[in-house]
């Protein structure tokens, strides 16, 4: 798992609880997974298909570094397919995960489209250091 971008959590990101609200968080994975299906395809027309089940495991507070964590787990004709943690910087506690997010690839009509992209086309996609 390599974790990509890091989140100060600030007074705005908070629920009624003082902790992140989910909403925020699933805003931000949902974002960064969409980047770096962006960076594995090569292809900016992405889009979300499926968000599997998600555990908060833990909470964060205002004031806690959260670190978003993405793995690649698979490759469609059309679609790619990642698994994601959520983290604190600091303790490296999970707080939240998520068995599989996928990303189709589309056209200019947002149907699905092949990328063209193999197992082994994904895997020595190393230039983009993501």
């Amino acid at each position: 798992m390599k974790f990509h971008t890091r989140k100060l959590i600030k007074p705005g990101d908070l629920n009624a609880n003082n902790s992140l609200f989910g909403g925020t968080l699933l805003k931000w994975i949902d974002e960064e997974a969409g980047i770096y299906a962006m960076t594995k395809l090569g292809s900016k027309k992405v889009v979300t298909k499926f968000i599997s089940e998600i555990d908060f495991v833990d909470s964060a507070k205002q004031g806690d570094v959260i670190e978003i964590g993405l793995s690649f787990t698979s490759i469609g004709r059309t679609s790619i397919t990642f698994s994601c943690v959520v983290r604190n910087m600091f303790s490296k506690k999970a707080i939240i995960e998520i068995e599989k997010i996928v990303f189709v690839n589309v056209d200019d009509n947002e149907r699905p489209s092949p990328h063209g992209k193999t197992l082994s086309s994904i895997a020595l996609n190393k230039a983009t250091n993501y």
